[in-house]
């Protein structure tokens, strides 16, 4: 039975998808009953009190199908597993008690410690950039856990409104899937598989669930998101450097590439933070200024907000893998390049809504 599911890997997609379905309505009942619930505020434009934990589902979902396909390595992948029930736990401390920015910091390394230090998944290797090859196990473990950081930091500013953050998860995780499916890397890609089927119950919920079954990822979901991505980039660049890898299947500059894959919450998180510094401000101060809220400015509701930046994350998954073999600055270079277009593009065209509806600039 099992060998049918490794044969046809979608559907163990399909399972977690099932197991996310079956256990939603729980989570739901127990977000009502223990009122884990988010009030509208001023960063909010949702109406009355909606839950806030279905990252709760998101995981629970996620380690239930893995380790039923995966019974037999979960030696191998129990660290992990752990960090990621842990970041969970995280987030969801936050969004009950709202950990400061320093607090958060702090339990994110701690919950990479599983991942970076007794998983040994990290970073190693920097195909060439600066010049750079192999690095010292030092500089390996600080990086990695600045790259952790990075991307888990950058998924949870990106998650602002109703299905992007669950949307750019499961086409990253795709990505990764489809990916490690070609190289030969069976069980990575069935965590990136459970990974978008547990996402796609939320997204479902997310966007369409209506005023009495919606519900909001909350730091717990993004928080395990980002952590998750952040593992496959990290094993996505290893089998660059270091495994035989088919000629048109090899990502020359993959730390590059996995830049250009997540150039959405990347961009806007520096975009976001240079602004905050220029004007003064910590760089941890929510604001609405995000991509997405500069898109909802224009006039578009949520969902066309969701749908023009997934389009825009496949534009950018595009490049990535056309220039897979380029010059890894000249990738890099476009990339920008086009980010930065594009929101100059957006800005003049909130400019001209802020002038036809008589409303001040945008800054």
């Amino acid at each position: 039975m099992l060998d049918f599911f490794f044969q046809h890997t979608y559907l163990i997609g399909f399972v977690s998808f099932v197991v996310g379905l079956m256990l939603m309505p729980v989570v739901l009942r127990i977000a009502q009953q223990k009122h884990f619930v988010v009030r509208p505020n001023k960063r909010m434009s949702h109406i009355g009190e909606i839950p806030n934990i279905g990252g709760l589902d998101i995981c629970l979902s996620f380690m239930l199908t893995y380790m039923l396909f995966e019974f037999n390595h979960l030696q191998q992948s129990q660290f992990l597993l752990i960090g990621l029930f842990t970041i969970m736990i995280v987030g969801f401390i936050d969004d009950i008690l709202v950990l400061s920015p320093l607090s958060k910091l702090l339990c994110e390394m701690f919950a990479g410690i599983s991942l970076i230090g007794f998983a040994d998944i990290r970073i190693t290797h920097l195909h060439g950039i600066l010049g750079i090859t192999d690095i010292p196990e030092v500089a390996s473990y600080c990086i990695s856990f600045f790259v952790l950081l990075a991307i888990i930091n950058a998924i949870n500013l990106i998650d602002g409104v109703d299905g992007l953050a669950s949307g750019l998860g499961i086409i990253y995780c795709l990505f990764f899937a489809v990916y490690f499916a070609l190289v030969g890397e069976r069980d990575w890609s069935i965590l990136a598989i459970c990974m978008i089927g547990s996402l796609a119950v939320f997204f479902t919920y997310n966007v369409f669930g209506g005023a009495k079954r919606k519900i909001f990822m909350g730091d717990s979901g993004s928080l395990l998101l980002g952590y998750m991505i952040t593992s496959f980039v990290f094993q996505f660049c290893e089998l660059n450097a270091h495994q035989p890898i088919p000629e048109h299947l090899q990502f020359s500059a993959a730390p590059i590439t996995a830049i250009c894959v997540l150039t959405i919450p990347i961009f806007d998180t520096i975009r976001v933070s240079i602004t905050r510094i220029k004007n003064k401000k910590s760089p941890f101060l929510p604001d609405k200024n995000h991509i997405h809220h500069l898109l909802l400015k224009t006039g578009i509701n949520h969902i066309q907000t969701t749908c023009t930046l997934l389009f825009f994350s496949l534009l950018f998954i595009g490049i990535a893998i056309i220039g897979r073999q380029w010059n890894m600055w000249l990738l890099l270079f476009i990339d920008f390049a086009i980010a930065t277009i594009l929101t100059i593009i957006l800005w003049r065209i909130i400019d001209y809504v802020n002038r036809k509806n008589n409303t001040p600039p945008t800054k």
